[in-house]
């Protein structure tokens, strides 16, 4: 594989088998991300990139919190606590927010972001019906781009990465923002 480019479309097939027919309604409910911040973390998911918050699970007697975000209307949010966790975890595509309480003062902790050796972690893609539009968004809102649309890049779909959380801090969480 090495220097050849990756798998072929033929290799790519071969290699994939169908799952255990149990796995047929297996859904991609969520991806987990680590934060320090809470506070600068929801308020990047929520006012720039427009999710909604889901829910907000505390996890006292091992000091952390979970908060799911994903784009849902508000006003599908169950009032009642029970229905509200089947809900959220009934929905595709969200992301996971988990803060380990005291995180946030730990000057020596930081988190890897996949784009340091060893690499891992690309990005989280989002897609939008209009990149420019949300770009305008994005600056207006404070985001720190790491590349923009007319930076060069050859894939027309893959048009923008930026730091999280804006202002800087030691996680950098890539967004790749396509169209739809």
């Amino acid at each position: 594989m090495e220097g050849r480019g990756g798998l072929s479309d033929q290799a790519a097939s071969d290699v994939c088998t169908d799952g255990d027919p149990i796995t047929k309604d297996y859904m991609m409910q969520q991806t987990m991300l680590r934060v320090k911040d809470p506070v600068r973390s929801l308020d990047f998911y929520t006012r720039v990139l427009g999710m909604t918050l889901l829910q907000k699970i505390d996890f006292p007697s091992m000091r952390f919190t979970l908060y799911f975000l994903g784009y849902e209307d508000k006003s599908d949010i169950p009032a009642n606590v029970k229905e509200r966790t089947a809900w959220t975890f009934s929905r595709r595509a969200t992301i996971e927010l988990t803060h380990n309480w005291g995180s946030e003062s730990d000057e020596n902790l930081s988190y890897h972001n996949g784009n340091k050796a060893p690499q891992g972690f690309g990005h989280i893609g989002v897609s939008v019906p209009d990149v420019s539009a949300a770009c305008r968004v994005f600056e207006e809102r404070g985001a720190t781009f790491v590349k923009k649309p007319d930076s060069g890049w050859s894939l027309s779909s893959l048009l923008l990465l930026h730091k999280f959380p804006p202002g800087g801090g030691a996680l950098c969480v890539c967004v790749c923002v396509c169209v739809h």
